[in-house]
């Protein structure tokens, strides 16, 4: 499979960034302020606190969904040493 150089984008995230333009082979690569991989959206604007508090809401979601679906949700005890799967 060849690599796609067209979906490459450089995100700058920090505070006193200097912005340098990055290079993929010969091609300059686009800039974002905005991506969103595996779920979790990422965003130059946004301060580390908000970014690991919209990481913990969408972890804590899942997680909500796995304790649904798990032992007690099939009818098993719902004991605490029966949920320690």
């Amino acid at each position: 499979m060849k690599f796609n150089h067209g979906i490459c984008r450089e995100l700058h995230l920090g505070r006193n960034n200097p912005l340098h333009q990055y290079k993929l082979g010969d091609d300059l690569l686009e800039s974002s302020s905005l991506e969103e991989d595996l779920g979790v959206l990422v965003d130059n604007r946004m301060t580390m606190s908000q970014q690991c508090t919209l990481v913990a809401k969408k972890a804590n979601g899942i997680l909500g969904c796995i304790g649904k679906s798990g032992p007690a949700g099939q009818g098993r005890s719902s004991s605490p040493s029966a949920l320690a799967w």
